[in-house]
């Protein structure tokens, strides 16, 4: 399917690696331009490389600190300085610090309200005069699983990423009328940095053998593996494109079946 993305722009928040690089590189292979953001200049300066060269688009690298609203605000201004226009957003950050509820500080609470919950609202804030000027957009924020079933050693991950859902189906309802779709994509357990991060903090937590706490949760999925990268990024090229223009306010889960819920 072709996903008529050929000269868009797009701005894909922490995409110096993990799922946020392989969005942009789907983005990339589907013909569109990306400004890419990180707090490693170097790492999204040869990301945007590397998608460039492979793809023959316009990607550039910017710094970007998900947590500060300046930060925030000058990737924004910077995208319109070098690509005249935004049609979409994909709003995405690293993960709020692991623990449980006993462990945590008011600080580490802090710090993942600012980097998880705020990081979307600001985002999303400074992006959208450009699309209701354009009277069109489409934005994607990534969330986790977490939001249908906590997690637990992930507590401020299961609060935070939950406000981000409520938030992208507020503003669903407000956004409609300016022509500007905004969606949520939902990572299971796919095969990431973050993941195998998570898996060696869990596993230790218990005391099990890494090898067998994988096993063991890979047992669970019913498509028997975790998923890849780009699997993922292929939900949100199309939740991004036009393929996708009546959908708007909702959650794609990319989990190969795990979630025990029906909605």
């Amino acid at each position: 399917m072709d996903l008529n993305l050929t000269g868009k722009v797009f701005m894909v928040a922490a995409s110096s690696k993990g799922l946020g690089f392989a969005i942009a590189e789907a983005l990339a292979r589907e013909g569109a331009f990306v400004s890419m953001g990180s707090r490693s200049e170097s790492a999204i300066t040869q990301a945007a490389h590397q998608l460039s060269a492979k793809y023959g688009v316009k990607a550039h690298g910017f710094v970007l600190d998900a947590s500060s609203s300046p930060s925030i605000e000058q990737w924004t201004q910077n995208s319109l300085a070098m690509f005249g226009r935004i049609d979409g957003l994909v709003v995405n950050a690293g993960g709020p610090e692991q623990g449980m509820f006993d462990n945590l500080t008011d600080e580490s609470w802090t710090e993942a309200f600012e980097l998880s919950l705020m990081s979307a609202v600001r985002m999303i804030r400074n992006v959208l005069p450009t699309m209701k000027n354009q009277g069109s957009g489409s934005i994607l924020t990534l969330t986790s699983s977490s939001i249908r079933e906590p997690i637990d050693v992930l507590v401020l991950s299961n609060v935070f990423r939950s406000g981000v859902l409520s938030l992208v189906k507020s503003l669903s309802v407000d956004l409609a009328s300016y022509g500007i779709r905004i969606n949520n994509l939902v990572p299971g357990q796919i095969a990431t940095d973050r993941m195998q991060a998570n898996d060696v903090f869990t596993a230790e937590k218990r005391g099990v053998d890494l090898a067998k706490h994988i096993t063991a949760r890979q047992a669970a999925i019913p498509m028997g593996r975790y998923g890849l990268p780009e699997e993922f990024a292929s939900a949100a090229a199309f939740l991004l494109s036009e393929a996708a223009s009546y959908i708007t306010g909702t959650s794609l889960i990319v989990d190969g079946g795990k979630l025990k819920g029906v909605v």
